[in-house]
């Protein structure tokens, strides 16, 4: 392949590897309300109705704060047993 073939070949494979990353950066973005819901979920099937605070624990437990989730969940009034595994439904 001469030189001059070369450069607009590797400059087009730049804007491919470029536009797939900024297609796929708001994908990875779009899957968190999902975890909160699985975790809101998770307490709805274990017989529980959801109460205020429950939003924000399990969002705690998406961002990893598994601590945090099922400390908040605790104090809301849920089991250690349904708040340890929200959480993990959450992350």
């Amino acid at each position: 392949m001469r030189p001059s073939a070369r450069i607009p070949s590797v400059l087009a494979g730049f804007v491919l590897v470029a536009g797939g990353a900024f297609f796929a950066a708001p994908a990875a973005g779009a899957a968190a309300p999902t975890s909160v819901q699985q975790c809101e979920q998770y307490i709805t099937q274990h017989g529980k109705q959801l109460k205020d605070g429950v939003g924000q624990a399990c969002y705690e437990g998406q961002i990893g704060n598994q601590t945090s989730c099922a400390a908040s969940l605790k104090a809301i009034g849920f089991s250690s047993d349904v708040a340890s595994g929200a959480c993990r439904a959450a992350h």
